[in-house]
């Protein structure tokens, strides 16, 4: 009999759920509403959405999977595995899901919101054993991670904005709706970029409102709306080259997985691949599946299921 984890996880922009049985997997997702002109949501906002959209997205896996025994539960409940990590929307979606893991009587585990994305992002992929640089690269984050499977420690990261907000941020001024990553994209598809915006990395730290900055005074001097957005994915390829190749030498790390819903972008990869090779980069880059790439529960129910296996072979209980 096939056991699945369910897992959970409320990030700022997306509810999300997902069985998980080995790498066999089924998700449901929904992005939370913002307004036209809005460039996010204030966390009680966007906590109030999670709790109205999870009951619906738990409702919807078992319509479609009835016969899916659920053996555990696994939650994102901080936004890192760190001391301290703590954002108010991961509470809604912990409390949901240990609700869910009490009333079927199963384990409840815990896990980061990062350590899902890295997860997530390692579904089918064959990576070598060994420590090896996680790039996390979402709406609210831009960070390399040097892990080991167990260790996580920050060795790049923005001293601003993320790069999502810099697209999301410069979208939203040209008149897009939030989030703004796809139409973006479309743009910049269009447009031609000359580097025209400043990168600054050192010690594999970045900062991107400069950047932003620019982007205005680009408009004001006629620029149009596809050149601006060309230009804004070419600084995000240029800086996370510097970010990757300056970790990379201080790790000695050859292997990079990119993880978030900004990897996910199929003309990002483009612009930094070819950046890497420019610069003579000897590291290995893996890029998480597209459908995995954006905030979702599936690394989450992955490593609940992991939990829930190593429970099982232990001979243990796990409270809940």
């Amino acid at each position: 009999m096939k056991e699945f984890c369910l897992g959970m996880d409320t990030s700022c922009y997306t509810t999300s759920a997902a069985l998980c049985c080995g790498e066999e997997y089924y998700q449901k997702r929904r992005l939370l509403d913002v307004e036209l002109g809005q460039r996010g949501l204030r966390q009680s906002e966007a906590v109030f959405q999670h709790v109205n959209h999870m009951p619906a997205l738990w409702e919807a896996l078992r319509r479609e999977h009835p016969d899916a025994v659920i053996g555990a539960v696994c939650a994102s409940t901080r936004p890192r595995p760190r001391d301290g990590s703590y954002m108010p929307v991961f509470t809604a979606g912990e409390g949901f899901a240990r609700c869910v893991a009490a009333a079927l009587g199963v384990p409840f585990f815990e896990t980061s919101h990062q350590e899902g994305h890295i997860r997530a992002a390692r579904t089918g992929l064959s990576i070598p054993q060994g420590p090896m640089l996680a790039v996390h690269l979402s709406g609210g984050t831009t960070e390399v991670v040097y892990t080991d499977g167990e260790r996580f420690d920050i060795v790049g990261k923005t001293l601003d904005i993320s790069a999502g907000q810099l697209i999301d941020r410069v979208g939203v001024a040209l008149g897009l709706s939030f989030p703004a990553g796809p139409e973006m994209e479309r743009l910049a598809r269009e447009g031609e970029a000359a580097s025209k915006l400043s990168v600054r990395v050192k010690n594999g730290e970045c900062s991107l409102s400069g950047a932003e900055a620019e982007t205005i005074r680009m408009r004001e001097a006629g620029a149009g709306k596809e050149d601006v957005a060309a230009e804004v994915f070419s600084c995000v390829a240029r800086t996370l080259c510097k970010m990757l190749t300056q970790t990379g030498e201080a790790t000695g790390a050859r292997h990079a997985l990119l993880a978030g819903g900004v990897a996910g972008s199929m003309l990002l990869r483009g612009l930094l691949q070819a950046r890497l090779k420019r610069a003579g980069s000897d590291l290995k880059i893996y890029w998480a599946d597209p459908a995995l790439a954006g905030d979702n529960a599936v690394g989450v129910a992955e490593i609940g299921y992991e939990k829930m296996m190593g429970l099982r072979t232990q001979g243990g209980k796990e409270k809940i």
